[in-house]
């Protein structure tokens, strides 16, 4: 604790008197969570935070495009592990935050009844939204948890394959699929969807969301400065908050 308010401090400290511009790359799942600790950040720093929120395969191969980002915040290692091989972040400032836990949702009115994610496999699951299961982390973990049950086979053939778990999560409220799978921190900010069934952490995917400031980064100081917040207390409060387990960074 005592650590972190030094850390805090010695942030708030450390800004400059003009404003800098941060453009932050980050994964889909972080949207809600990140615009809500940005506006607190903006008014306490002066920095003005931009998002570029999306996939983190879509984010990584931008990046990797030379495309404009000073933090690339990814929700897996995978990601980060394929811009560090390439020196396209800068590995010093690399450190895991995050961990998440995932859920089988299905529309709040009309949902049908599942109680196990071997069910997924069922021949009256006819659809089953989740985000790209080779280059999205979501679609990824999710894969790699109904390989371990032996259900990835039949579900492949009725997985509908989205952009980012944002998009299997809408699919869902829509009613464009019968279920999904999405993260909890998902699940917990729609009204639309009901949480049919969670899969325990133990018996899940690790996930573990990475972040780090780019070597190409046009705002490098005001990057580290960001990051180091999102890493204090406060911010990690937030996180918690929308659901998110955090890593012991206090």
């Amino acid at each position: 604790m005592r650590r972190s308010l030094i850390l805090l401090f010695l942030v708030l400290v450390s800004f400059p008197t003009a404003a800098e511009e941060v453009r932050v790359f980050a994964a889909a799942s972080l949207t809600d969570v990140l615009n809500d600790i940005a506006k607190n950040y903006e008014r306490s720093s002066g920095d003005r935070i931009v998002f570029n929120f999306g996939g983190s395969g879509i984010l990584a191969r931008q990046i990797e495009e030379d495309a404009p980002a000073d933090l690339f915040l990814s929700a897996d290692e995978l990601k980060m592990d394929e811009l560090q091989r390439r020196r396209l972040i800068d590995r010093k400032t690399r450190q895991s935050v995050l961990s998440n836990t995932l859920v089988i949702v299905v529309p709040a009115d009309r949902g049908m009844t599942i109680t196990s994610a071997k069910e997924l496999a069922d021949d009256r699951v006819l659809s089953v939204a989740i985000a790209e299961p080779t280059t999205v982390p979501a679609g990824i973990y999710a894969r790699q948890y109904l390989l371990k049950i032996g259900a990835w086979r039949r579900v492949a053939r009725k997985a509908i394959p989205m952009d980012n778990v944002r998009a299997a999560l809408a699919a869902v409220e829509s009613g464009n699929a019968d279920c999904g799978i999405v993260y909890r921190t998902d699940a917990l900010i729609s009204k639309h969807v009901r949480v049919a069934v969670e899969i325990p952490k133990k018996e899940g995917p690790d996930i573990s969301y990475s972040f780090a400031v780019t070597t190409n980064a046009q705002s490098p100081a005001a990057a580290r400065r960001f990051l180091a917040y999102l890493t204090s207390k406060p911010a990690l409060d937030v996180f918690k908050r929308y659901g998110f387990l955090t890593v012991a960074h206090e």
